[in-house]
């Protein structure tokens, strides 16, 4: 039993907030596979506080897509504000402050892993945002700002004291972005130091990887990013891979999904990045994906899904 905060879940597994990813047909479907928690895509203070069609098409949801975290990205306290007070309107049940996102666009305008350099700073922030939300706040870092900077255990520590529920912690620096290896012995130092729970990411791609974090950091619970890419399988821990009958058939429903949130145009252009993702490691892939990528109509998109066994 994970508890963050009053949330109580049974799963150990959570999926992460990704943009342009974990929209509502994506989230829907993995918790079929068992995913309890799950997080929408990242919000911007700023876009949330103007209410853009867009950031508010985002925070779509169901009765069942529950429990539901929402994650926001921000550095200035009337927007940060304004937001909250937006979301007042919506049901989630835990609230997470992004101050890991490396994206050069992020770092410039002082948000995300910039706050890694001011803990004082984060401190504030994350004072503000427990102060006016009633879920509980958790706040995602990363190890430090590069090699020389890894401050992980000072961060989290300001966080814990600033009333946090949970905190996330992405094992590589800025600087590494996506690249290079994850340092778990951070990870460890900072569960090690905290008594609220530590949810742990970087390199999530199998069962066997999940049991690694798990062991070598003695983390209270994982996050699942990029290792959930057309694989919801992953919240089920199976070493195996799936049969090809069994991911086509996925394919096809998370296929209709989208097209059913989106409409038809939209919901295939969606859909396209994710053929990608489910036949990864496919043989002789290349030209169905080359036909994925310019299909228009969810028939094209059905008869390129249902050639994929003649990939293999």
């Amino acid at each position: 039993m994970l508890k963050i905060g009053n949330l109580q879940l049974k799963s150990n597994l959570i999926l992460a907030p990704m943009s342009g990813i974990t929209d509502l047909p994506f989230r829907m479907l993995n918790r079929k596979f068992g995913c309890e928690l799950a997080f929408i895509e990242m919000l911007n203070c700023r876009s949330l506080s103007h209410k853009g069609a867009r950031t508010l098409q985002m925070l779509s949801t169901y009765p069942k897509d529950k429990p539901l975290g929402v994650q926001i990205l921000g550095c200035e306290e009337r927007f940060i504000l304004r937001a909250l007070d937006v979301l007042k309107n919506h049901r989630f049940d835990i609230l997470d402050f992004n101050a890991a996102c490396p994206a050069k666009k992020v770092v410039r305008r002082g948000e995300g892993s910039s706050l890694l350099k001011e803990p004082t700073k984060l401190q504030k922030l994350l004072k503000l945002v427990v102060k006016n939300s009633k879920v509980p706040v958790t706040v995602k870092i990363r190890a430090g700002w590069d090699k020389d900077s890894v401050n992980a255990k000072e961060v989290a520590l300001f966080a814990q004291d600033a009333g946090i529920s949970g905190l996330f912690i992405h094992g590589r620096t800025k600087l590494q972005g996506y690249t290079g290896n994850v340092d778990y012995k951070v990870i460890r130092k900072v569960k090690e130091a905290l008594e609220i729970p530590v949810i742990a990411s970087g390199d999530i791609f199998s069962a066997q990887l999940i049991k690694k974090m798990i062991d070598e950091t003695g983390c209270d619970a994982v996050a699942v990013a990029r290792g959930a890419l057309g694989n919801p399988w992953i919240f089920q821990q199976s070493p195996n891979k799936p049969p090809i009958d069994e991911i086509t058939g996925v394919m096809v429903e998370h296929l209709n999904s989208c097209v059913d949130f989106y409409g038809q145009r939209n919901g295939v252009v969606i859909f396209r990045k994710f053929f990608g993702w489910y036949t990864k490691g496919f043989r002789r892939i290349r030209p169905l994906r080359e036909k994925s990528s310019r299909a228009k109509t969810i028939d094209e998109m059905l008869n390129i899904i249902r050639s994929c066994a003649k990939a293999l």
